[in-house]
């Protein structure tokens, strides 16, 4: 499923749980710090699986896809990475975070 909704905190953990006790590898991604206008608050989660499925949302537009593969490679190596995004920086204009704000977002594999 790659419907990347808005469900709050305790349904996309409560679907990492499911997915992991199905068998699948999976990644959680988190914001962890906000500057100006950014599209979900802290705390907000994705969680993807090593097909690139998700469920969950951390931004919005192409920074979900910047996201979901690279959890993909955290799934991979199980090596956790911070990621930011900021209108600042040319990668933001390429995944098209142009709101004005930064994030940062920690990806961890769900061992």
């Amino acid at each position: 499923m790659q419907d990347g909704d808005s469900r709050s905190a305790p349904d996309i953990l409560a679907t990492t749980e499911a997915w992991k006790q199905a068998g699948r590898s999976v990644a959680l991604a988190t914001v962890i710090e906000t500057w100006g206008s950014a599209p979900r608050p802290v705390g907000s989660h994705l969680v993807i699986d090593s097909d690139g499925n998700f469920e969950g949302s951390v931004s919005g537009g192409c920074v979900e896809g910047a996201v979901v593969a690279e959890a993909v490679d955290v799934i991979d190596t199980g090596t956790p990475t911070t990621l930011e995004f900021g209108v600042a920086d040319e990668t933001a204009w390429r995944v098209g975070l142009s709101c004005g704000g930064r994030i940062r977002v920690y990806v961890e594999p769900v061992t």
